[in-house]
Order: structure tokens, then C-alpha cells, then sequence
């Protein structure tokens, strides 16, 4: 069996931050992801002339050095590979109505095109150890 997940796209917003009270450091980012639009099973053009998107945003968890790494060079716009797993959450919110969630737990971030400071130099592509 087999929990694997390979997204291309732009990250939506700067990555977030913080650290548990054990210690892990865990790095949250939004990748945006664009497909064709479809109407009746065909795309079309928007009013543009170009062909209409629809755009999907997943939620990205690194944690760690992965996530220390991501925080460091990553930001809003940049196009990065993104290799994990998807992970499922179920928890009660304080109203007592079961609530659902869905994230991608990263593996591995590859940056795609320059982050902060206008350079990835020294920034090589990164695994989760």
C-alpha cells in the first residue's frame, strides 16, 4: 500500500512557524495548484483569451530541519515540488461538533525558482531525516 502525494505549484503565503512543547519545530506553508477549468467536459477561455483555471490550495506540514529550511528560503510565489504524505485529522471543536481536516505532511521541498533574497544559493533540496 501506498500514501504518496507529488505537487507542483506556487506557495500561496509565507511560510508559518512555531514550535511544540516538546521541542519540534513544525513549519506550515499553502501550495496553490491550477488545472483547467471545465464546462460540459471542455475547457474554455476566460475573458481574457486565456484558458480558464481552477486552482486548488493544500496545506503543507514540514517538520523540523525541513521545516527550519523551508521557513529560511521559501516565500510567497515561489514554485517548489512538494513529495509527502497525505494525513487526515478528526477532532471536536468547542462546540462539540466533529470537525475534519486534510494536510500534506512533507518529505521532501525542492525549490523550483529563487525564494528569499533573490538567491537559493546554498539552499540545496531537502528531505525530512
Amino acid at each position: 500500500m501506498t500514501n504518496l502525494v507529488i505537487l507542483v505549484g506556487r506557495i500561496a503565503r509565507d511560510p508559518e512557524t512555531r514550535t511544540t512543547q516538546g521541542g519540534t519545530s513544525i513549519t506550515s506553508i499553502s501550495v496553490v495548484t491550477d488545472r483547467p477549468a471545465r464546462k460540459d467536459g471542455k475547457t474554455y477561455k476566460d475573458e481574457n483569451g486565456y484558458t480558464a483555471k481552477d486552482s486548488e490550495f493544500h496545506r503543507i506540514t514540514c517538520f523540523n530541519g525541513l521545516g527550519q529550511n523551508v521557513a529560511k528560503y521559501c516565500t510567497k510565489g515561489q514554485l517548489v515540488t512538494v513529495e509527502g504524505r497525505i494525513h487526515y485529522t478528526q477532532w471536536e471543536d468547542q462546540s462539540g461538533a466533529k470537525r475534519y481536516g486534510c494536510e500534506i505532511i512533507a518529505d521532501k521541498v525542492d525549490f523550483l525558482t529563487k525564494g528569499r533574497s533573490g538567491s537559493n544559493e546554498g539552499a540545496p533540496d531537502i528531505d525530512e531525516d
